[in-house]
């Protein structure tokens, strides 16, 4: 019997081979739309899990407190070519425009767009590529931050150079918006025409107050067309002549209108021939003793690497100190310091409370011409002195008048201070104390620079997974392959 050729029938593995591929189109574009969505949601709602050793994208709480109270709109431009964003700070940009409906921000090429840079540009402080210009219209106040802005130092005491010691991407971004919405920029005046340290010597200190953004300016009181306001904070840095009578009666007319004042008075400053300022600093019970404060041989705790007049002070604690000594972030170096005689008690109008204070055994040397040594003598006044004050007056107009007096200009001055010891945090706080102003009670941590190194008890969860991987891989193809083996 002759079989009538006819097509074959198509087999099983083409007609499965069809499907196959329609499944994996369907399954691509599945993964597809779920890519768009999570992105998406990601832009909106910030719904993406930070994995990074640092977490250099999560927000804090203190971020997340002051995006929830935020009342103005901000706007920021990320001026960055396309192709060489900071992707750490533009993923974090996206988190703080989902966690506030009133944060928006864009990048902008500023080669592509001078005219912003000219809009923004301000004096000396101009806008530079791989910035951030945080901008509210409501107040009309910017704040540029430069890279600098998102890295802090540290210092290698053995080589003596700074290094890069975390990222402050989230501190400084919070803070500018902080800034920039606020309704009344804090302003600190520092004082000249007396002799005082002047801008250049002070240039630490001006990007410090910059950098928490405080206002700085440089005044003279003998300059008739300045008044100071008693909201603003006189800054006096180791003056060395004398206030006219006509100065003093301006200064006395701010502290008695509420205006407060900070001092420094180092040992060489010529105090005792000084009688307008000397009756000054009196007037919030300051009174300054002659002589260099030195450090006990035996009380090694008090002083640093062996310099005696190098002191590490005692930080009591105040409503100015108090936090800081309860953390811990007590630790700050004078040098070459100048005692204040310790108050004996306070009244209804003036109280004064030391801050800093000198080991127990410390002692009072006096300097003249032909000292050789600053071994103890027994003419030396002993210690312990008062290294720094603060003072809170009511004035005859019922006004609240605060003061602050630190024995040596070195601690506000120094960045290697700054980078040594707590020095900033206590300057900070002296001045929250001395304009009243309210805290940014932002307390943000930099996020590590270094990745940790690996240590045997964190190494378990990395070793789980290099291992189980493979061998999760491994046992998947062996249940696969096995059974057709014998197919």
């Amino acid at each position: 019997m002759i079989r009538k050729k006819g097509k074959a029938p198509a087999s099983g593995r083409g007609r499965y081979r069809g499907l196959s591929t329609l499944l994996l189109l369907l399954f691509l574009a599945l993964l597809l739309s779920v890519n768009l969505v999570v992105t998406r949601l990601e832009n909106q709602h910030g719904w993406r899990t930070d994995f990074s050793f640092n977490g250099i994208t999560t927000q804090s709480q203190d971020t997340l407190r002051v995006l929830s109270e935020l009342e103005k709109p901000v706007h920021i431009y990320a001026l960055f070519p396309r192709g060489e964003e900071d992707v750490a700070l533009m993923e974090l940009l996206n988190r703080y425009a989902a966690a506030s409906p009133l944060i928006t921000w864009e990048q902008t090429d500023p080669a592509l767009n001078p005219a912003l840079l000219t809009r923004f540009s301000e004096g000396s402080d101009a806008v530079t590529s791989d910035s951030l210009i945080v901008w509210c219209e409501s107040t009309g106040r910017r704040k540029i931050l430069s890279p600098a802005d998102f890295v802090s130092l540290t210092l290698d005491e053995e080589t003596g150079n700074y290094t890069y010691a975390g990222y402050t991407y989230e501190r400084a971004l919070t803070g500018a918006i902080v800034h920039v919405t606020r309704d009344r920029i804090p302003r600190v005046v520092i004082m000249q025409g007396h002799g005082e340290l002047d801008g250049e010597t002070l240039s630490a200190f001006d990007a410090l107050l910059s950098d928490n953004y405080y206002e700085v300016d440089y005044q003279e009181l003998s300059d008739a067309t300045y008044v100071p306001s008693p909201e603003d904070l006189l800054v006096f840095f180791s003056p060395m002549r004398d206030l006219t009578a006509p100065e003093l009666e301006k200064a006395l007319a701010f502290a008695s209108a509420g205006g407060s004042f900070l001092f420094t008075c180092d040992y060489s400053d010529p105090v005792a021939s000084m009688p307008n300022y000397a009756s000054l600093l009196r007037s919030y019970g300051f009174l300054p003793l002659e002589g260099i404060v030195v450090a006990d041989t035996e009380d090694k705790n008090s002083y640093y690497n062996n310099i005696r007049i190098d002191l590490i002070p005692t930080m009591l604690s105040t409503d100015v100190t108090a936090e800081l000594v309860s953390s811990g972030a007590d630790t700050v170096l004078l040098a070459g310091t100048r005692a204040f005689e310790t108050p004996s008690g306070s009244d209804r109008n003036l109280m004064v409370l030391p801050v800093l204070r000198s080991g127990e055994t410390a002692y009072l040397k006096l300097l003249h011409g032909e000292m050789t040594t600053l071994d103890r003598t027994e003419e030396d006044a002993s210690g312990p002195f008062s290294l720094a004050l603060q003072a809170r007056r009511v004035t005859g107009d019922g006004f609240i008048s605060r003061a602050f007096i630190f024995g040596s200009a070195s601690l506000l001055t120094d960045q290697q201070l700054y980078a040594m010891t707590d020095s900033r945090e206590l300057i900070i706080r002296v001045l929250e104390y001395l304009l009243n102003a309210d805290s940014t009670g932002l307390n943000i941590m930099a996020r590590d620079a270094m990745r940790p190194g690996l240590s045997a008890r964190g190494n378990g969860p990395g070793a789980l997974i290099v291992t189980g991987m493979p061998l999760l891989v491994l046992f998947a193809a062996l249940v696969i392959l096995l059974p057709r083996r014998n197919r």
